[in-house]
């Protein structure tokens, strides 16, 4: 399974195995990573699984579609263009060593 790692704003790490198919938000949700709140449950639609991809990661992802990026307008902290919903970044053997840094809140 890949390993994600989370960083936490007061810049804790946690590595979790993630199951390949499963969001990276999912991933967090089972693990209890404190700072993915998910109110939506995945359904891209509450912005409060906001994260901040890793730089060495951002290009390795698939892009945006129309739905996030609106999600991203609602997001409790400024998004940037580091900025996904780990709700609709779905881990992939490819995702090995992938690192989200969380915002300091969700909502």
């Amino acid at each position: 399974m890949p390993n994600i790692t989370y960083v936490s704003h007061a810049d804790e790490r946690t590595v979790v195995e993630v199951p390949v198919g499963w969001s990276v938000m999912e991933g967090a949700i089972q693990n209890d990573v404190a700072g993915i709140v998910a109110e939506c449950g995945g359904g891209c639609a509450c912005a409060t699984c906001h994260v901040f991809v890793d730089p060495l990661w951002i290009d390795k992802l698939g892009e945006q579609t129309v739905m996030e990026q609106d999600m991203l307008e609602c997001t409790a902290i400024e998004s940037t263009e580091r900025s996904r919903l780990s709700c609709q970044i779905k881990v992939t053997s490819n995702l090995d060593g992938l690192i989200v840094h969380l915002p300091e809140n969700q909502s």
